[in-house]
């Protein structure tokens, strides 16, 4: 060997691999490169990268579609229109967190018969006897009309009004099945709940609930009478608040009791303050005499009906 290519060995040191080959993780990498041999630096491969782009491509066409001719789209007014009985807006109830007094309206659907009528009468009775109070919730009053029924409830909170209200519109419905012999839905939609939070607004709602049969005879051109006994289709047999005036009559003495009492202090002291109840009285009326004709388009409403 000469020397220089021995002198050249020594400088260049060579690992044996475990097969007897050179390795390959100490042995210098060889840069690449040009065409004409010159080889290439690392800025100087990242700028050729950089030239290299992808082509573009045409932008998106547009599709073509008609003019909208006015239906559909987010837009003022949008939506379902109301018919001219119009449901109960699906909305959240009010949140109260102590026991307050309320006001709650049921209405029944069409085709049924009168809910004044005799059997209906007897029947929603013994079921409101024997459903009237649960935890948290009292039915302290009602009155049955033609296709609707007005409630004077107490609740401790939203949740225990709810729940109170799904057990007394099932009694209903049921009382309603058992005397007319049907099955199916009797109620039309949600009820409607007003709370009552003063003392004059309780005595409105007991004198509009109780009284509510003269209202709606008012209403028909019939004549009310003075000294006339109590609605038979309504819990004012169980109500103390009343004028004094004459005893009651042996069948009203005798009926079971199918309301709870009340324990608020607006339903039992608070609404006294501002008087006791007249049985002749017509709420949101005047009392008409004795003696009037009533118009002959109208037709007088009985009472309580038979069937």
């Amino acid at each position: 060997m000469a020397p220089e290519e021995a002198r050249t060995a020594a400088t260049v040191p060579v690992s044996a691999s475990p097969r007897g080959g050179p390795d390959n993780a100490t042995a210098p990498k060889k840069l690449p490169t040009t065409r004409s041999g010159t080889e290439l630096t690392t800025a100087t491969q990242i700028a050729k990268v950089a030239l290299i782009k992808m082509p573009r491509r045409d932008p998106q066409l547009a599709l073509s579609l008609p003019t909208p001719c006015g239906w559909g789209g987010r837009r003022p007014g949008a939506g379902r229109k109301q018919g001219p009985n119009p449901h109960m807006r699906h909305r959240s109830r009010e949140r109260f967190r102590h026991s307050v007094p309320a006001h709650v309206t049921l209405r029944a659907k069409k085709g049924l018969p009168s809910l004044r009528t005799t059997r209906i009468v007897r029947e929603v009775e013994r079921t409101f006897a024997r459903g009237c109070a649960r935890p948290g919730f009292r039915l302290v009053h009602y009155s049955l009309q033609g296709n609707h029924a007005h409630l004077v409830v107490e609740a401790q909170d939203r949740e225990a009004l709810g729940r109170g209200m799904m057990a007394i519109g099932a009694r209903l419905a049921r009382a309603v099945n058992r005397a007319v012999g049907r099955n199916g839905r009797v109620l039309a939609d949600r009820y409607h709940v007003r709370l009552l939070a003063t003392p004059r607004e309780v005595r409105n709602a007991l004198r509009y609930v109780l009284l509510n049969a003269r209202r709606h005879s008012t209403t028909a051109r019939s004549a009310l009478k003075q000294g006339a006994s109590l609605d038979p289709a309504s819990s004012a047999q169980w109500f103390d608040g009343w004028k004094p005036r004459k005893s009651r009559s042996s069948e009203e003495a005798g009926r079971k009791r199918s309301v709870a009492r009340p324990r608020t202090w607006l339903l039992t002291v608070g609404w006294r303050r501002h008087g006791l109840l007249d049985p002749d009285d017509v709420p949101g009326g005047r009392r008409r005499a004795s003696g009037t004709k009533r118009a002959p388009h109208l037709a007088a409403r009985t009472p309580l009906r038979r069937i």
